[in-house]
């Protein structure tokens, strides 16, 4: 797992992640999120995430969460996080 930080920017989720995941879970994946737990992602996508931390590009997440699946994504250039849903894409 890295130390991460980055900037997330504004902070958005769609209105099926706040409807199934709630503020407290969302809260909770965005604090990993940006502490660099990257979740269910494999070797590949998580040196992709520690690449792109260094050199800003995307930053993708993906959580297996008793509520289903999230996903919580930082634009290239920090301006915005999204939590959403994989069918909210």
């Amino acid at each position: 797992m890295s130390t991460a930080g980055f900037e997330l920017g504004t902070i958005v989720a769609t209105p099926g992640a706040l409807l199934d995941f709630g503020p407290a879970l969302i809260a909770e994946l965005l604090s990993r999120h940006a502490g660099g737990d990257w979740g269910d992602l494999d070797a590949h996508d998580r040196r992709e995430n520690e690449r792109g931390v260094r050199q800003g590009s995307r930053i993708f997440s993906a959580y297996d969460t008793p509520l289903g699946r999230a996903w919580v994504i930082t634009e290239s250039d920090r301006s915005s996080t999204c939590v959403l849903r994989p069918i909210d894409y």
